[in-house]
């Protein structure tokens, strides 16, 4: 049996709730705690309904940290998406890609390491799947 690292935190994009819960009970299979595996829509309605179907988690005040959480009270829903992404290490990025991606209907899953991150601060270790390369000079993803 392999041992997974549940310090690393692991972000996967999908377009179903099926999908959704495919992806959770992978997390847990790999020893993700439940209360560390987050699903973001870009709807409050939609990410909640979502996270009650599949038993994973909305990203609360304590998971991304009281000052990213009283901001929030005044970003748009664009800009909160992106600091609770950001609060758990993704980098801002890859964050925004993610956000547009919600955009397009997409859901993001995370399987969090546990750490918070504050500021400018990211996880270099994060994985994400599906993996997109950005183009290093304007920090865009390659056109299609």
């Amino acid at each position: 049996m392999t041992t997974i690292n549940t310090q690393l935190t692991k972000v996967h994009t999908v377009m179903t709730r099926e999908e959704v819960q495919e992806q959770v009970e992978r997390f847990r299979r790999e020893g993700y705690e439940e209360d560390r595996i987050f699903v973001l829509t870009h709807d409050k309605t939609r990410t909640k309904r979502i996270a009650e179907r599949t038993d994973a988690e909305e990203i609360g005040i304590m998971d991304q940290g009281i000052g990213t959480a009283i901001g929030n009270i005044f970003r748009s829903t664009g800009d909160e998406l992106r600091a609770k992404m950001r609060s758990l290490g993704v980098a801002k990025a890859e964050a925004e890609r993610l956000e547009a991606e919600m955009d397009r209907d997409k859901i993001v899953v995370i399987a969090w390491g546990g750490r918070e991150y504050e500021n400018d601060d990211y996880d270099r270790e994060v994985y994400f799947h599906p993996y997109m390369m950005y183009n290093s000079y304007n920090n865009q993803p390659p056109m299609k």
